[in-house]
């Protein structure tokens, strides 16, 4: 990776510091997005893009999560959901998907969820929205990957973060993964040692 610019949104949280540790270890441009530049707007999106000098991989960590039940979960929530994980993530793709498309290829990662395929009750929006980004990583994955980009997406099952840990005390913490095994998954479907997996919706689940 050494040289490689690589863009990773939502790059200040638990997940996105250790994605940007493992490509900083490889040798990797890394570029994480000041806070001002909101992935849910276009423009703001667009314009980031733009500037890049270059760009070999774009990883997008940037969502949310949120829990309720379904007649507990208003419009606006469930909006919200989709706004923070698949629009953001769509709009990195595309003008990520445009430098790429000039330069002659690169890699894109997307960062969906083991709720989107076990669909577990209590948390609809956020399954809808994680599903989403499933299906939108293998639809863009056939589409582009003629252009030399390969775009895949990890599904982190519980992640072994400080919050996580205080929200579940009763829980195995030793059979999650940590940040750090997931973003070493990453790093191999954004390096150019990844020369044929596309399409892949990749399980990071731990031991859980």
């Amino acid at each position: 990776m050494k040289g490689r610019t690589v863009v990773v949104t939502g790059g200040r949280g638990g997940l996105g510091e250790a994605v940007v540790a493992a490509f900083t270890a490889r040798g990797a441009n890394v570029l994480v997005p000041p806070r001002e530049v909101r992935f849910d707007d276009e423009a703001a999106v667009a314009a980031y893009y733009a500037a890049l000098p270059s760009l070999w991989a774009s990883i997008h960590v940037v969502g949310g999560f949120a829990m309720g039940s379904l007649t507990s979960t208003t419009l606006e929530q469930f909006e919200q959901q989709w706004r923070t994980n698949v629009v953001t993530c769509f709009l990195a793709c595309r003008e990520a998907v445009r430098v790429m498309q000039k330069a002659g290829g690169g890699r894109i990662v997307n960062v969906a969820a083991r709720a989107a395929l076990t669909t577990p009750p209590g948390m609809s929006a956020y399954v809808a929205a994680k599903a989403g980004i499933t299906g939108f990583t293998q639809s863009i994955a056939a589409e582009v990957v003629t252009d030399g980009i390969l775009v895949n997406a990890v599904l982190p099952g519980i992640i072994d973060t400080a919050a996580n840990r205080a929200a579940m005390p009763g829980a195995d913490f030793a059979s999650w993964a940590t940040p750090a095994a997931i973003a070493q998954s990453i790093l191999f479907l954004a390096s150019p040692e990844n020369t044929a997996t596309g399409g892949a919706l990749v399980p990071v689940y731990g031991r859980s």
